[in-house]
């Protein structure tokens, strides 16, 4: 091979690595959207059934002072109590979430969310929703 066709082709394989390359970061760019988009909507997801399905017991500061607190005995935990927090793991909160009270030996009044069980990411986000009532 001659010097000027070994150089054109080593331009030739420079351009398509560098082509190759900006498709690559585009692609992972999209990839990034994508799963910033899906987290976003997961939250979103999780703010609202916390606010259709939780704010009725545990209030919309996770005090336990919801609407329906008053009748229940025993009464909703206040999810604010470092205390508390500080003696639950990750897991045993989205046990919780799904399972209900009695999966964690604690009341019944605390129904299932077994509709939750096939989306794990808004039970993250439900979670991360509980743990900042204790500034975590």
């Amino acid at each position: 091979m001659k010097t000027h066709d070994l150089k054109r082709a080593m331009i030739a394989a420079g351009v398509a690595l560098g082509t190759f390359l900006v498709v690559a970061a585009a692609h992972a760019d999209d990839a990034a959207a994508a799963a910033a988009a899906a987290a976003a909507a997961e939250a979103t997801e999780a703010k609202s059934i916390y606010d259709s399905r939780c704010v009725t017991c545990h209030g919309a500061g996770g005090k336990g002072d919801g609407a329906a607190a008053a009748a229940l005995n025993p009464p909703p935990r206040d999810l604010t109590l470092a205390e508390w927090q500080n003696s639950v793991d990750d897991a045993h909160i989205e046990k919780i979430i799904t399972a209900g009270g009695p999966a964690v030996g604690k009341s019944p009044l605390m129904p299932p969310n077994p509709d939750l069980v096939a989306k794990p990411g808004v039970v993250k986000e439900l979670r991360k929703i509980v743990r900042g009532f204790g500034g975590n």
